[in-house]
């Protein structure tokens, strides 16, 4: 798998997980590949489902094996830049993007990380993340508990670490202040 935007931490469980994957499962990482390649799925959840449901393979190493199979078929991982651009295609949203980033840039050691659907910020644990939301805003999501502020509630389900226990949604890049930066810098101290 790509490791574009993870921490040495997050780098080191990767690399653990493709170590303990013969001796928790029997197989090595070549049998698994054998076993995806006879896959009719080619939709990546399904395939993930179809690996889980038929042979018990967990999530994690389900996404090892998939991600191994993609490499070895030339498949080239999503481009972090791609994935931005088009995830930040809204001009606004993209302008209040661009404001979070100049907030995480002034954080020292600080690590983006690209994914499909919203932007990851780590340090050593993911301390926020955003993703568009309709009609040009950002939803925000911190490493704070949402009593820290008022401009902070709490967080629902949302597709990215469950570490980030608060949501703020932005609706321009001038919300992007001083307090908020200060609420980012509080979370980044979580990390």
């Amino acid at each position: 798998m790509p490791d574009n935007g993870l921490t040495e931490q997050q780098k080191k469980w990767m690399a653990s997980v493709r170590a303990s994957l013969e001796s928790s499962t029997g197989k090595t990482l070549d049998s698994w590949i054998e076993i995806a390649a006879g896959c009719p799925e080619t939709r990546p959840r399904a395939r993930q489902k179809w690996l889980k449901d038929l042979h018990g393979l967990g999530q994690n190493y389900a996404m090892l094996v998939l991600g191994e199979v993609a490499r070895r078929s030339g498949e080239t991982p999503r481009d972090p830049d791609t994935m931005k651009v088009s995830l930040w295609s809204d001009p606004n949203s993209a302008a209040i993007a661009q404001a979070l980033q100049a907030r995480v840039d002034a954080l020292p050691g600080s690590i983006t990380g690209q994914r499909k659907t919203y932007t990851t910020w780590s340090r050593n644990f993911a301390f926020a993340a955003a993703r568009p939301v309709k009609g040009g805003g950002v939803r925000l999501g911190l490493a704070v508990g949402p009593d820290v502020s008022p401009r902070l509630s709490e967080a629902d389900k949302e597709g990215w670490s469950e570490r980030l226990k608060s949501v703020v949604v932005l609706g321009s890049p001038d919300q992007v202040d001083q307090d908020l930066g200060d609420l980012m810098a509080a979370a980044f101290d979580l990390s």
